[in-house]
């Protein structure tokens, strides 16, 4: 009677009805004062001196089932040993306590069977015996499995009032609580989520959320991952395990791969990507299922992680995830996410071919949110930039250019006009995809948009590229409709960092120069100009003299009437002089242009006159 008023004390609720979410609270009213630890010693004493001698006596002695007892004896003498080591306050802690009292009945039950074994006659017959005696060994492991875990965690060599052993679960340290404060609290946390019952792992599992939510520097996360059993939180994400823990471990599991890289490499070197993938694979609640994924996704992030995606089984988990109706779309939008950042592994682009994930990404492009639409263009972009030829191709057949295009006509976000651009440009090395861009005039009037007005220069430049590598194939009309940018990709030339701009708008100039019209749009706008000259300037050391010398070139070829006179009293002759007198490739060809071309126009007005 004593041990159940004990109990019902200690576990408000039973442990076939968890208590509704959210929990209250963590501590719990005090227990009854002295009469618990007494009972623990006197029952601890017990064991010892009248109870484990005995048996270990009979466990060398019996001859029915030998092979049993053998075994039977190691346990108990770990079990002797484990005991005996336990410090003298061990008797206070309640899962010392309720450890013990566990203990009486199992060895009480042991005790019965060897005299029943040691009885010829063999009462209920042998392999009635030979199974009581497997369920009581079964049993009397696990307590030892318990009662070691107890020890090593080393709450049992704390002080007493230190650890507040009458409360259910200790008070959750606040984030400005030392280390060795929150040290103390994860190690019994730990022990009770995998002693008590369920009750009281629940207890443990909310408090243990309560610590990792208030943890503005991610120090609690550090103390769980080195302090706390990670492995152990991970079994709990076993299909097997009761719902109401499964989804707070899901939860307490996703702190720990998003808080800081220690944790992150804590959960994925104990095995926690695979029980990850498994929960967002399963029929979970859609909460549940979305802190998987933020967990898979911020393992994946991890260059040294990502690989391991492959092996789990994850891609086509993932490509499941994203389908429509598989999810809700934040699940979606965290399975491409995580689908993203592993695109560029050799296995996992075969992987997605195979498993369908083409024709997913782009209905994602189609009908995702912002977010997702940006993770599947940067996804279909690392495959397209990573693959091989054949893989564009699918990525095109698939049908990822048509709704490419349309992201980039609507799209008011500069990042998803990035990773939509990046995407069109690496799919434009397929023909069949650049004779589809070439022959659509509204694709360049946004390359040209984006040019003229975007703030983002690394968005500028990849416009830019695209224009030097398409524009040459386009119509003449479609050119002429790009000159507003050429002011623009002049400045784009003069931009120092990084060095790629330089090039990028040069070769787009240069690509639109070829026709007569544009290079008349250059020579008049005297900025351009002035910014060509200065550009051609020797001491103007920034500037790579490549590009403003063919340009110089370009514009010598015939711009109208007075392109030549505006280059030369602009002063671009002496600085092109200079560069031919040190051998700059196409300065002695771009003076000659210029200046033999002035030489006959000065002639003919004098032949005139």
């Amino acid at each position: 009677m004593r041990r159940r008023r004990r109990r019902a004390l200690r576990f408000p609720h039973s442990s076939s009805s968890p208590p509704a979410l959210p929990l209250p609270p963590l501590m719990t009213p005090p227990r009854s004062p002295a009469a618990p630890p007494l009972a623990a010693v006197d029952a601890l004493a017990q064991i010892l001196h009248a109870l484990l001698p005995p048996l270990l006596l009979a466990a060398g002695s019996v001859k029915a089932l030998h092979s049993r007892w053998r075994a039977l004896q190691a346990t108990l003498l770990a079990l002797q040993s484990s005991l005996a080591s336990a410090p003298a306050a061990a008797a206070s802690h309640p899962l010392f306590a309720d450890l013990v009292a566990a203990l009486l009945p199992a060895l009480r039950s042991l005790h019965a069977l060897s005299d029943r074994c040691q009885d010829p006659g063999l009462p209920g017959g042998r392999l009635r015996l030979q199974s009581d005696l497997d369920m009581a060994a079964s049993s009397l492991s696990l307590l030892l499995h318990d009662l070691s875990l107890l020890i090593r965690s080393g709450l049992l060599s704390v002080d007493s009032a230190a650890s507040s052993p009458n409360a259910i679960v200790l008070q959750v340290p606040a984030s400005a609580a030392s280390r060795a404060d929150k040290s103390l609290f994860v190690r019994d946390a730990f022990a009770r989520l995998q002693i008590g019952a369920l009750d009281l792992k629940l207890k443990a599992l909310v408090s243990l959320l309560d610590l990792l939510g208030d943890d503005p520097t991610a120090e609690a996360a550090q103390v769980v991952a080195t302090d706390g059993d990670v492995a152990a939180l991970l079994r709990l994400l076993d299909a097997s395990s009761h719902s109401a823990l499964r989804d707070r471990a899901v939860t307490a599991v996703a702190h720990l791969a998003t808080a800081c890289a220690a944790s992150r490499r804590v959960v994925f070197d104990e095995g926690g990507l695979g029980p990850l993938l498994r929960v967002l694979d399963s029929g979970s609640a859609p909460a549940t299922r979305e802190r998987a994924a933020a967990a898979v996704v911020a393992i994946t992030a991890d260059a040294g992680s990502a690989w391991a995606l492959s092996a789990y089984g994850g891609v086509s988990i993932l490509v499941h995830a994203c389908r429509p109706g598989s999810g809700s779309p934040a699940v979606q939008a965290l399975a491409v996410a995580a689908l993203k950042n592993v695109a560029s592994i050799d296995d996992v682009r075969s992987a997605l071919v195979e498993e369908g994930g083409l024709p997913v990404l782009v209905d994602l492009l189609a009908s995702g949110t912002v977010g997702t639409q940006k993770s599947a263009a940067l996804c279909l972009w690392l495959l397209a930039s990573k693959g091989d030829h054949e893989i564009q191709s699918h990525i095109v057949q698939a049908g990822a250019l048509s709704p490419l295009l349309q992201a980039l006509h609507v799209a008011s976000d500069q990042d998803l006009q990035d990773s939509v651009l990046r995407a069109i440009h690496a799919l434009a090395l397929v023909p069949a995809a650049a004779r589809t861009l070439c022959s659509s005039p509204l694709f360049f009037a946004q390359l040209t948009d984006l040019i003229c007005r975007c703030s983002s220069i690394l968005l500028q430049q990849m416009a830019a590229d695209m224009v030097a590598d398409l524009a040459p194939t386009v119509s003449e009309d479609t050119k002429r409709c790009m000159a507003p940018c050429i002011g623009t990709l002049v400045k784009m030339m003069e931009v120092a960092k990084p060095a790629t701009v330089q090039e990028s708008a040069g070769r787009a100039l240069l690509a639109l120069l070829t026709l007569k019209s544009n290079r008349k749009v250059f020579v008049r706008d005297e900025k351009s100009v002035t910014r060509l000259v200065q550009m051609l300037d020797p001491r103007n050391e920034e500037i790579d003299k490549k590009y403003p010398v063919s340009i110089s070139l370009a514009l010598a070829m015939g711009g109208g009437n007075g392109t030549r006179r505006r280059l030369t009293d602009a002063g671009s002759c002496q600085h092109l002089q200079k560069l031919a007198d040190v051998e700059v490739p196409g300065a002695k060809k771009a003076l000659q242009r210029i200046s033999s071309n002035r030489l006959k126009s000065l002639l003919s007005i004098g032949w005139q006159n």
